[in-house]
């Protein structure tokens, strides 16, 4: 252990300030297909590659440069390791298999001085959602799932506001994936909010245990609760996704109300821009995208504009910022207290939500414009909406269900 707390110590002494790690991994096989350093992957087949990548040991594959609190001048910089299972070979094997490579980044992060290690998509679904890494762990280790919800309020406020809304507690919200350690907080927050809310899982129980904590925080809120989207997609007006569905649709955009909002919280996403153009008077919003003050420099796309982080990898930045370093978020089950808290250090260190996104282009005021007329058209001609509705679900039924941007768990063309 002193030999341990020796080199790091060297290692920070190399660099301004403090320092974080993260944990990536390709979403699809198609990303290490278009990785420079993996094209020539592209002329075998995508089974083998995939099966093979999952063997990959985590490597560090970038730096992140520039950071710097406004609020107290510290300086940071990161770390980026790369393992190469994709989110379906980390669900279909046991999750030691996961386990091992992650602790494997975690230590050669730790000897470069690294303090603190967030981890991201599927590296903090896989079986106890970082509790076990984090006691195999030198450092600490955090999931960054705090601040994704954080983040995630925060856009549907930013949201609500750009497309015109008078107040973002109008109407209905739905939470999709909402027994999940993302959805379960932001329907606890939005339940507050909102006061009326539909939650969605696959999980019944669950869902009616949460309903109960709801009605407790929050008497007078309308809750009901479903194991499908179907019966009430088409009466709200906000839709938050964040689950970790692979392989089946979980959100029929089709039958979304005119003028919906929906923003999807899932890494990969739940919804695919196919789906989505079906419904262009429907807002499909990328959330948990954050601002990291500084600027910041990726040395490695991570799949975000230059400077723009996940806000799962911003948590690792924002509590080294805050010299916090500590197993801020880890497991299923999270406090709304700790929410607030990591939002207030949001605040404090000058993080901001990233310039709001639909399937990568901006949301400019011609592109809400647009979408907005279109809604306002169908609200006024039941007819037209009706007709729009039944031709987008048969062009949906032709599109084969799917989530993380694959059509099956076991399927791989």
């Amino acid at each position: 252990m002193a030999r341990r707390a020796s080199e790091q110590k060297k290692s920070r002494a190399d660099h301004d300030g403090h320092r974080f790690a993260f944990v990536v991994h390709p979403l699809t096989v198609d990303f290490l297909g278009n990785h420079p350093s993996y094209r020539w992957t592209r002329h075998l087949p995508r089974r083998l590659v995939e099966t093979t990548a999952a063997y990959m040991p985590g490597q560090l594959v970038g730096t992140v440069k520039g950071g710097r609190s406004p609020a107290t001048g510290r300086a940071v910089d990161g770390l980026i390791y790369a393992l190469g299972a994709t989110p379906r070979q980390m669900l279909t094997r046991p999750p030691e298999f996961t386990y091992r490579r992650l602790g494997q980044a975690v230590s050669d992060a730790a000897a470069r001085g690294a303090e603190i290690v967030g981890l991201g998509a599927f590296t903090k679904v896989v079986g106890d959602a970082g509790v076990t890494v984090a006691k195999r762990a030198p450092i600490p280790v955090t999931t960054g799932n705090s601040l994704t919800i954080a983040a995630t309020l925060e856009t549907a406020k930013l949201a609500a506001k750009r497309m015109g809304w008078k107040d973002l507690a109008r109407g209905k919200a739905m939470i999709v994936g909402a027994t999940g350690s993302i959805g379960s907080v932001c329907a606890r927050l939005l339940a507050a909010a909102v006061k009326d809310v539909v939650l969605v899982s696959i999980e019944p129980e669950r869902l009616e245990a949460l309903k109960r904590v709801i009605l407790e925080e929050t008497p007078d809120a309308q809750v009901e609760v479903d194991v499908t989207t179907a019966k009430r997609v088409g009466d709200c007006d906000l839709i938050v996704t964040a689950t970790s569905a692979f392989g089946q649709r979980v959100l029929d955009v089709s039958q979304c109300k005119p003028g919906a909002v929906i923003l999807d919280v899932a890494l990969p996403p739940d919804i695919s821009a196919e789906e989505a153009a079906l419904r262009p008077d429907v807002m499909v919003v990328e959330s948990g995208e954050v601002v990291i003050p500084g600027p910041v420099k990726f040395s490695f796309d991570i799949g975000l504009p230059q400077g723009v982080a996940y806000a799962c990898l911003a948590e690792a930045a924002l509590l080294t910022m805050e010299e916090r370093f500590e197993c801020f978020t880890l497991g299923r089950d999270l406090a709304p207290a700790r929410v607030k808290e990591i939002y207030r250090l949001f605040r404090k260190h000058g993080f901001q939500i990233a310039p709001l996104r639909s399937f990568g282009r901006p949301l400019t005021p011609e592109l809400v414009e647009a979408t907005n007329a279109r809604a306002d058209e169908l609200r006024r001609d039941r007819k037209l909406l009706a007709r729009v509705k039944a031709e987008a679900g048969e062009k949906m039924a032709r599109i084969p269900p799917r989530a993380k941007g694959v059509a099956g768990v076991t399927t791989l063309k």
